[in-house]
């Protein structure tokens, strides 16, 4: 049986060109990513209708001005501090978030996260492109007269659907352009919007009842939704991060790109919301349409540039990091034909919530019930970052993505799986949903604090010490190589597959390995 070895070519990451790397792991040589662009990312990819519109929120459960800033920017604050750390994992490992996580939940347990990122991916997807279409039908209508339709609207999702896919489909390089592309025009854009509408700012709002009550419910309620904004995004800084240069670039200072992009960006989408919301009528309760009705007909085009432009951007982002970890789970299928299929997915989802149910109603739950599976899984990649001091065997991370797969490596553990995370993350998750009090699911304990939603509390603490414990009390759940380069993470997988080429198939159900690169 022989075995083929790693190809050496170099993958195409370039503007306007198809990038042609998978998740496989990227050399240093092609490293050529800034942090700021990290910035770029994620502050650009926010300016969007389908985060502008989760500012509402707050607003919707009864805050006025003062309680719906103060609690999305503590909740951004707190959400920021969590995700920005992840940064440096594919720094050191230099492939993206979900596969990274295979040192800490083992080669085949990071499937964990890649389905964490699917179920964001689409989710997020499909609201962006939904919202975005229904901008875009309402600007046109109010300055030309197209004609607001079910039939209209659908072709408007078909048309920011299509849009979205191609700059996803080029890769990261041309989404990384997208985005600094986007941060001065939809700045500008919505700095427009604040003096245009500052006529008819009331801080008082529509003064509607408070969701649960008491305001201080209310209050952390709107918090816990802020904090799940910048937390969703785990999955998918890796998908950036993977081309910064761990050698050439401090850790603070990728931190601190990675998080203030996110803070700031998630800052001025929602609260651009919140002060939109501030001119609505009492009767009001869709954003978008209500933000279209109360702006003068001067500022429409605005509207319909931000419907095409800022949507294409944050759903890009979506699509690009789904198909990319989609295309390693099944290594078969390419990064382009994953992407594509992740998107048609979720353009399915934006044509069921457009004429089936109402995907902003489901947008709180969507974003609870979110945090608390994503929230465990990052504290528990942070804390293995921290015990392996950030040293990885970078191809023992891969052998999952080879085909055939092979076992074995630093991070097979036991069958794949990483006994310590995956039990942590499994019994944590579990309680956090005990919590849970949305309009799709209530928890039995929803009301054990008095309404106070400690789902997402519960989830990251008990998923960290739990993880603390275990991955001490487990023998071998924590590795740390002794030394980290290039040339020994590559002689380690060549001796790897020599080994499996040696073992007969009648011994050893393991077969011939050739990683995936070619992402085309």
């Amino acid at each position: 049986m022989s075995v083929s070895t790693p190809p050496a070519a170099g993958g195409v990451d370039q503007v306007g060109r198809i990038e042609t790397r998978g998740v496989d792991y990227i050399p240093e040589a092609e490293r050529h990513s800034r942090p700021r662009e990290l910035t770029a990312v994620f502050f650009g990819t926010q300016l969007c209708f389908g985060i502008i519109v989760l500012g509402y929120l707050p607003v919707s459960f009864g805050l006025g001005w003062w309680g719906s800033i103060t609690s999305t920017l503590v909740g951004l604050a707190v959400g920021s501090a969590m995700f920005a750390p992840l940064a440096l994992l594919s720094t050191r490992t230099g492939t993206n978030s979900a596969v990274s996580s295979g040192a800490h939940f083992g080669v085949v347990g990071r499937i964990v996260g890649s389905l964490v990122g699917i179920f964001t991916a689409i989710g997020f997807y499909a609201l962006t492109v939904w919202t975005g279409g229904q901008a875009l039908v309402a600007g046109l209508n109010r300055l030309v007269g197209l004609p607001d339709s079910a039939a209209v609207s659908a072709v408007a999702y078909a048309l920011i659907a299509a849009l979205t896919l191609l700059v996803a489909i080029y890769g990261h390089a041309n989404v990384v352009l997208a985005n600094r592309i986007l941060v001065p025009t939809m700045g500008i854009l919505l700095l427009v919007g604040v003096v245009v509408l500052a006529p008819k700012f009331v801080a008082a709002g529509p003064g509607t009842e408070l969701l649960l009550g008491s305001y201080p419910a209310t209050w952390l309620l709107s918090a816990t939704t802020a904090a799940s904004l910048p937390i969703s995004y785990s999955p998918y800084v890796g998908d950036y991060t993977r081309y910064i240069s761990a050698r050439r670039y401090r850790p603070g200072v990728v931190v601190a790109a990675a998080g203030g992009g996110m803070f700031f960006g998630c800052a001025v989408a929602l609260c651009f919301a919140i002060y939109v919301a501030m001119a609505f009528p009492a009767d009001v309760t869709d954003w978008v349409a209500g933000f279209v009705s109360v702006s003068p007909t001067a500022f429409t085009a605005a509207i319909v540039v931000i419907a095409l432009i800022g949507s294409c951007a944050q759903a890009a982002l979506c699509v690009y990091g789904t198909g990319l970890d989609t295309s390693s789970i099944f290594p078969r299928l390419k990064r382009v034909p994953a992407t594509l299929l992740i998107g048609a997915a979720g353009t399915v989802l934006v044509y069921i919530g457009a004429f089936v149910y109402n995907l902003v109603a489901a947008a709180t739950a969507f974003l609870i019930l979110l945090l608390v599976v994503t929230a465990p899984w990052l504290v528990i990649n942070l804390l293995g970052y921290a015990f392996t001091r950030g040293r990885y065997y970078t191809q023992d991370l891969q052998v999952f993505n080879l085909q055939p797969r092979i076992a074995g490596g630093a991070y097979w553990f036991s069958r794949g799986w990483n006994i310590a995370g995956m039990a942590a993350w499994l019994v944590s998750t579990v309680i956090g949903m005990m919590f849970v009090n949305t309009t799709l699911y209530v928890g039995p304990w929803a009301n054990a604090a008095g309404g106070i939603d400690l789902s997402f509390i519960s989830a990251a603490v008990i998923g960290g010490v739990l993880y603390s414990i275990l991955a001490h009390a487990i023998p071998g759940s924590i590795v740390v190589p002794d030394t980290v380069s290039e040339e020994n993470d590559v002689a380690r997988l060549h001796a790897l597959m020599s080994q499996v080429a040696t073992v007969t198939p009648e011994r050893e159900p393991i077969a011939r390995a050739v990683p995936v690169a070619d992402a085309t």
